[in-house]
């Protein structure tokens, strides 16, 4: 091969552990030399061109594993298998929900993955190699990166569903104030965003998990079916918080439709006390001559006490129709 454009990391997996490599190094890398993962940039112009003529790739393969838009999906092909699997955006000033592809061309020897983002995922990888430890395998690469996607994704679901429990105890304790329905619709607009991809993605995981070339070893094959069951595991926490999170939603609305009822209520209960009282403030004030009183010095006290008396009467009679309960 040549020297690949817009490498990101490459690592051999020799018999010799684990080795890093720059570009001379993928260069001068050949099958009987054991197994390599390279990792690449696809937002760079030339990678396409490499992807073809020096890893010869399929056109269509290589069109795949560059094109923009993805969704997760496995397809088997006669020597190896084209993967895409979806990570959390955790990038600093992202969204986490704005995901990350990240799109793999596996087979006995060799592990291509590319990236338009970056992937901590495969810095995880990266890391354990480094260290020393993790995959000396194209299958092992491949359920490694799985494992590491799975778990970069379990602090956003937590945090999904901590919020939810802060709604939840907020409506439970009278003495916080109620969540705002926008904040609600956030949280909810999130799980939903996530769902969108994590459901694909179990089915890319459990066909994986069962997938029969002779590379995967049974350690990946057990690998990649716990990667498949914490997909599963997310996608049904997500289910679930979409779920508390439309209840909270209706009970956030269901509250402020009672305050406001409430508020109307007493509106009408104050409007209907000074209606009478309205009506007889209103045919005194006619500017016509005969207006009992006028010549009255005492009428006006007369008049306030009447109206005093008036009202005491109507909020008698409320309470005993149950107006005011």
């Amino acid at each position: 091969m040549s020297a690949p454009e817009g490498l990101v990391l490459a690592w051999s997996l020799g018999p010799g552990g684990p080795t890093p490599l720059d570009g001379a190094g993928v260069a001068a890398w050949s099958p009987g030399r054991g197994v390599i993962w390279v990792h690449l940039d696809r937002t760079h112009p030339g990678v396409r061109a490499w992807l073809e003529e020096f890893a010869e790739l399929d056109p269509l393969i290589a069109e795949a594993l560059v094109e923009e838009e993805t969704r997760p999906r496995v397809s088997t092909h006669a020597d190896g298998l084209l993967v895409n699997l979806r990570a959390v955006n955790l990038n600093p000033g992202a969204d986490p929900e704005d995901m990350v592809s990240v799109r793999m061309w596996v087979d006995a020897n060799r592990l291509i993955s590319l990236r338009g983002r970056r992937l901590l995922a495969g810095d995880d990888v990266s890391a354990e190699l480094d260290a020393g430890r993790g995959p000396r395998t194209t299958g092992g690469v491949l359920s490694a990166l799985a494992d590491a996607l799975g778990n970069r994704m379990r602090p956003v679901i937590a945090g999904i569903e901590d919020e939810l429990d802060a709604f939840e105890e907020a409506l439970i304790d009278e003495d916080t104030p109620n969540p705002s329905a926008a904040r609600i619709s956030r949280v909810r607009r999130r799980a939903i965003a996530l769902r969108r991809y994590l459901a694909p993605q179990r089915d890319v995981m459990l066909r994986l998990s069962t997938a029969s070339e002779p590379w995967l070893s049974d350690a990946d094959h057990r690998e990649l079916r716990e990667g498949a069951d914490l997909v599963t595991r997310y996608v049904e926490d997500l289910d679930a918080a979409r779920e508390r999170g439309s209840v909270t939603h209706e009970e956030v609305t269901e509250r402020l439709s009672q305050r406001m009822n409430r508020i109307m209520y007493a509106l009408s209960i104050v409007a209907t006390v000074f209606l009478p009282l309205s009506f007889i403030t209103g045919l005194l004030g006619v500017n016509v001559g005969g207006i009992p009183g006028a010549d009255n010095g005492w009428a006006f006290l007369l008049v306030c006490g009447g109206m005093v008396v008036l009202v005491i009467l109507e909020l008698i009679l409320f309470r005993r129709w149950r107006w005011l309960e």
